[in-house]
């Protein structure tokens, strides 16, 4: 599956975005009322097509690139089958296409990566990329009652 299908398809099933282009990565956001400060915000999803932040994944092959996403915790640890005393999930390689596996940098921090998912990967992937923009949703929504008690309101 092209990378570019994977970006028309999130632009097309998500409302409320800002997707910020840059050196050939995409990074999506959940900003649906259009306030997030863009130097604090966090993207759910991310499409990196080079080594330019880890060199663990070797994107610079011909037509690889890693999608990422970041969960909950506990869709994490149900993924990687961890509980609370096992905290390291087993080792990867990071190279491998089409599977699914903990974010090489910042699997720690609940994301996940899949290099050139296949179709059917990406099927299997979507209700992932869902709880993903749900979360930064909540997220959102925390800050924007952080910032601005008046929201809390609205």
């Amino acid at each position: 599956m092209e990378h570019e299908a994977i970006s028309q398809y999130i632009k097309d099933t998500f409302d409320g975005l800002d997707v910020v282009e840059a050196a050939g990565d995409v990074y999506f956001f959940a900003d649906p009322d259009g306030t997030s400060d863009p130097g604090r915000r966090l993207p759910f999803a991310t499409i990196v097509t080079s080594d330019a932040h880890d060199q663990f994944s070797d994107l610079n092959r011909p037509s690889v690139y890693r999608l990422n996403l970041g969960l909950s915790r506990d869709t994490f640890r149900t993924l990687f089958s961890l509980n609370d005393a096992d905290s390291q999930t087993p080792p990867h390689d990071f190279t491998a296409l089409n599977q699914v596996m903990p974010h090489p940098v910042y699997g720690s921090m609940f994301w996940i990566c899949v290099l050139s998912p296949s179709d059917s990967t990406f099927v299997a992937v979507r209700p992932l990329l869902a709880e993903a923009y749900a979360v930064a949703l909540a997220r959102h929504q925390r800050s924007r009652r952080h910032s601005d008690p008046a929201a809390i309101e609205k």
